[in-house]
């Protein structure tokens, strides 16, 4: 039964809420065990914002927590609010602060980065934040993401949208930014040419962004119809059905037995590792993006000596935010056709048991 505190803050209204207002959050407290609780709203704290969620898209790393309770060794010992894609509205900034050491206001619609990195390690002051090994990022244990009404987040995480961009496009920013990086590391050059193994909404973004880094070609592989047929509006020259197709032959053959340039492997499967390898030409790259349900990754070590394949691991993203927004803005990635099924906030549960059972989800998103 929600309190009449609750009702009121089920509304559309940015007003910060009142002392002692509570809030609905989803929250984790085990395999396939998701509630929406009732919780105070949190409170405000130096350098922080209280930010009004509108917005959040599911990840396939929020399912992995919601099917199997972990990524690799992150597994969370107290219930967990997941969600690291999202957006909303700037309810409140710490007043230390204000308007012009953040530029933003009250009412302003941001998107949120999900990292908080410590900024004094080595690692962030190389500006390699994504590689911070004291990063408390959204949704992973034990830091709260963002299904819930209201988050407390750092005021300079958070990136003001253009004018006319909606928190569904912001809450986008971050898969793109993940793509951006994964592009980044790929190091595609004019005229070359790509695979991307997984057409998942990571892929597609990577397609996208294979395609304006200039590839002359890009296969797309998946085991799903939609999300080939997503990957050939995304940009893809040509796509296989990966149950149905030797993927290693069939890649051999669109490229005269070269193999790719790159290969952005984006589904976390074993076939998908080992396949890389293969397809990729001598002295190619391999960015590895997918997250393995086993926490393991394997391939031919013959294969990839042999040809001296660089390979290297695309771990979340970096600086990407201000790139993804002009992006989005000036119209070259469309993330509106990524979201193919939405829910509000008390269906969320319905939206992690129709991703769970396979449905034809491109991206669901939560919105509220």
């Amino acid at each position: 039964m929600s309190s009449p505190a609750l009702s009121t803050l089920s509304r559309s209204s940015t007003a910060a809420p009142p002392r002692g207002a509570r809030m609905r959050a989803a929250r984790l407290y085990g395999v396939r065990d998701l509630h929406l609780d009732e919780l105070p709203v949190p409170e405000l704290g130096p350098g922080r914002a209280l930010v009004r969620i509108r917005a959040v898209s599911i990840c396939g790393s929020d399912l992995h927590y919601y099917r199997e309770g972990r990524i690799g060794d992150s597994r969370p010992t107290e219930p967990l609010v997941l969600g690291h894609e999202l957006a909303g509205e700037v309810v409140a900034i710490d007043p230390g602060l204000g308007v012009q050491a953040t530029g933003l206001r009250p009412g302003q619609c941001v998107a949120i980065d999900p990292a908080i990195a410590c900024e004094r390690c080595e690692q962030c002051r190389a500006g390699h934040p994504n590689l911070c090994p004291h990063v408390r990022f959204a949704g992973t244990p034990p830091t709260d993401g963002g299904l819930q009404d209201y988050l407390v987040w750092p005021a300079h995480l958070l990136y003001a949208l253009p004018p006319g961009m909606s928190c569904e496009t912001g809450a986008l920013l971050e898969p793109l930014g993940i793509a951006i990086h994964a592009t980044d590391l790929a190091r595609i050059r004019l005229a070359d040419t790509v695979a991307v193994l997984g057409a998942g909404p990571i892929g597609l973004l990577a397609i996208r962004c294979a395609v304006l880094s200039g590839a002359v070609r890009v296969f797309a592989t998946d085991l799903r119809p939609e999300r080939l047929a997503a990957a050939r509006d995304f940009g893809a020259a040509e796509t296989a059905d990966a149950a149905a197709t030797d993927i290693i032959h069939w890649l051999h053959g669109r490229t005269g037995g070269r193999g790719v340039d790159v290969v952005l492997e984006c589904a976390g499967a074993a076939q998908t590792f080992a396949q890389a390898v293969e397809v990729v030409r001598p002295g190619g790259t391999v960015v590895l993006v997918g997250i393995p349900d086993d926490d393991r990754i394997a391939f031919g070590a013959a294969a990839a000596r042999r040809k001296g394949v660089t390979i290297k691991l695309c771990r979340r993203m970096k600086h990407t935010y201000p790139r993804a927004i002009a992006l989005a803005e000036a119209g070259l990635v469309d993330l509106s056709k990524l979201v193919s099924h939405r829910y509000p906030l008390d269906q969320v549960g319905e939206a992690f048991a129709a991703l769970d059972r396979g449905a034809a989800i491109i991206k669901a998103m939560v919105t509220w």
